[in-house]
């Protein structure tokens, strides 16, 4: 651990920490003062920090004339059943590859892993024809899957690591009671892992609820957007942009998945740290 002795090297520290906070409460910052601005003074010339008359024109246009609720509604739908889907696999898969020896088990984790070096893109280039194939597309389940096979391979490693640290003792002392290998992953190693299903939900559960490819490009009709094709297309456009409405219908929007992170930031650091010390 670095010790600040000197004066010069408080101001630099200081200077650093105050340029890496604006760095990154600015945008916040902007954000919440633009949605609170009339469409007049956001075009000014010279913009101003804060409103001059604040109003609440944008939050109230932004949840009675747009769609604004139903592409909440589909968000929830589509991240909500990805993040649970997300968990209940990786939980299963993570348990297979920690506390099974099987032929071909480490081929199998690794290639279920490589799939994370690929970009976003090229995971839907391959995707694109198989759902719009099965008539997939435009679809909630179709979103859905999409969302789960970009969350599992990281889901699963999180859960291979916890499990892995689990002492092996346990299981052997619940078969020996006579519990099944079911009973025993649903009863007693599921409550003691929380923290990294919690982790592996709410990863799943942001990233699909922060989209913008996959749903731009699976869903097309207006009813079934998301938040983010859904506030892209109806504040930004060719010959008019709606930056008051946009940052409101953002705040409006990033509440639920703040609301959500506070309750169980616990849990996720937890689980993100479990499997870094090892037994």
């Amino acid at each position: 651990m670095f010790q600040i002795r000197t004066l010069g090297e408080k101001l630099i520290f200081w200077a650093l920490l105050a340029a890496l906070s604006l760095f990154i409460f600015f945008p916040i910052f902007w954000m919440t003062s633009t949605a609170f601005k009339p469409e007049g003074e956001v075009f000014l010339w010279m913009p101003t920090l804060l409103p001059s008359k604040p109003t609440l024109e944008n939050f109230v246009k932004a949840l009675t004339e747009e769609n604004l609720p139903t592409y909440l509604k589909n968000s929830f739908i589509t991240a909500g059943s990805s993040a649970i889907l997300t968990m209940l696999l990786a939980a299963y898969a993570g348990f297979s590859f920690a506390k099974y020896r099987y032929t071909g088990q480490r081929h199998l984790m690794f290639l279920l892993l490589s799939a994370q070096m690929f970009p976003f893109a090229v995971l839907l280039i391959t995707l694109y024809p198989m759902l719009n194939h099965w008539g997939l597309t435009d679809t909630y389940f179709g979103l859905i899957l999409s969302y789960i096979v970009f969350a599992l391979p990281s889901g699963t490693f999180i859960m291979y690591t916890y499990f892995h640290n689990l002492p092996t003792e346990l299981l052997e002392a619940a078969r020996v009671d006579g519990a099944s290998d079911f009973r025993i992953l649903h009863t007693i190693i599921f409550p003691l892992s929380l923290p990294a299903l919690i982790t592996v939900a709410l990863y799943a559960f942001m990233w699909a609820w922060n989209d913008l490819l996959y749903s731009l490009t699976l869903t097309t009709s207006r009813e079934m957007r998301t938040l983010g094709p859904g506030l892209l297309l109806t504040y930004l456009g060719e010959f008019r942009n709606d930056w008051g409405g946009a940052m409101a219908a953002s705040i409006l929007s990033s509440l639920p998945i703040i609301v959500i992170f506070t309750l169980l930031q616990r849990y996720f650091i937890q689980g993100l740290t479990a499997g870094a010390v090892k037994s």
